[in-house]
C-alpha cells in the first residue's frame, strides 16, 4: 500500500477522534482499511507459504493451515 494512503487512514483517524467524520469520509476510511487489510493478508500469506518448521526428527514442514 502506498504511504500516501496511509497517511490519509491516519489522518481520517485523527480526525474522527478530534472532531467526527461526515459520511463521504466515513466511508473513504471503510474503503482504505479494507484496501489496507486486504494487503496485509496477502503479505502474511506469502511469509507463511515460505516458512518451515523443523521438527524434533529433522524434518523440514511447511506450515500448513489448520481445519
Amino acid at each position: 500500500m502506498e504511504k500516501a494512503k496511509i497517511d490519509r487512514i491516519n489522518a481520517l483517524a485523527a480526525k474522527s477522534k478530534a472532531q467526527g467524520l461526515t459520511e463521504q469520509e466515513k466511508e473513504e476510511q471503510a474503503a482504505l482499511r479494507q484496501e489496507f487489510l486486504a494487503d496485509f493478508r496477502a503479505g502474511f500469506k506469502a511469509q507463511l507459504e515460505n516458512t518451515y518448521i523443523i521438527g524434533p526428527d529433522g524434518v523440514k514442514r511447511p506450515v500448513i493451515k489448520k481445519k
